[in-house]
């Protein structure tokens, strides 16, 4: 965004961003709706039929990144929206592994099962915690998971699981898994804060939770926190509701 940009666009921060842009050619809007889209539970459609939280919600998740949104509309000419997200700092692997191995972390040897239906996540994932040391299985769904860990849970340390899964989805992954061994290792990873409370409030805080996105150094040392805990994890005491 250049000094020209944020003086025409209240809100903008100069610097260098990453351009969404999302456009159409239908119906548009007219301008005085235009003011108010992003204004909670404003909304056009009839009663009943929409909250009008859906580009409210947009506005806070692109702000909350550090983002900015803007909207370009005529009627009878269709709809532009612009997203900019700020471009972060890219440090490679390298970089990454030196400076964790600077912090002194402890390796392992112990068999991880990552479960995320990301693949760029698990690629990565699989990438660094192999150089210290551990072996990877991998689940790109809750249902691939669970039949990995049936088979195999002898040989599964630790299950480093994303909550948020189409499918079967975290929640009740968490709960198969538990049922198959009630003293499995889990680290829980998500990007809301509230499920944090909700694993802390069925697992007796016993289950690890890790924020995403997560920095490296901070998952390795709760993975070696986990694997080393003397107790583990006990049975749900109360399942998640699906």
């Amino acid at each position: 965004m250049t000094e020209d940009f944020c003086k025409k666009n209240l809100g903008s921060v100069q610097g260098e961003y990453v351009l969404l842009s999302v456009e159409d050619t239908g119906c548009g809007m007219h301008q005085e709706i235009l003011k108010h889209i992003f204004e909670p539970f404003f909304t056009t459609k009839e009663t009943g039929k929409g909250t009008g939280l859906g580009l409210a919600t947009v506005y806070g998740i692109v702000k909350n990144h550090g983002g900015y949104i803007t909207c370009e509309s005529e009627s009878g000419r269709g709809t532009c929206f612009k997203i900019y997200f700020p471009i972060l700092g890219i440090e490679s692997e390298n970089d990454v592994t030196d400076a964790i191995d600077n912090e002194e972390i402890p390796k392992g040897n112990e068999t991880i099962l990552l479960v995320d239906d990301e693949e760029a996540i698990r690629e990565i994932g699989e990438s660094l915690l192999e150089r210290f040391g551990y072996k990877i299985l991998s689940a790109d769904s809750g249902e691939k998971a669970v039949d990995i860990y049936r088979k195999k849970k002898e040989a599964v340390d630790l299950v480093i699981l994303d909550l948020n899964m189409p499918g079967m989805g975290g929640y009740r992954c968490l709960n198969e898994l538990i049922r198959i061994n009630s003293h499995v290792k889990i680290i829980i990873a998500s990007g809301y804060l509230s499920d944090e409370n909700l694993i802390g409030a069925a697992t007796s805080g016993t289950a690890a939770f890790i924020g995403k996105p997560f920095n490296i150094s901070a998952l390795l040392k709760k993975i070696r926190e986990m694997l080393d805990k003397t107790t583990s994890v006990p049975t749900v005491k109360n399942h998640f509701s699906l």
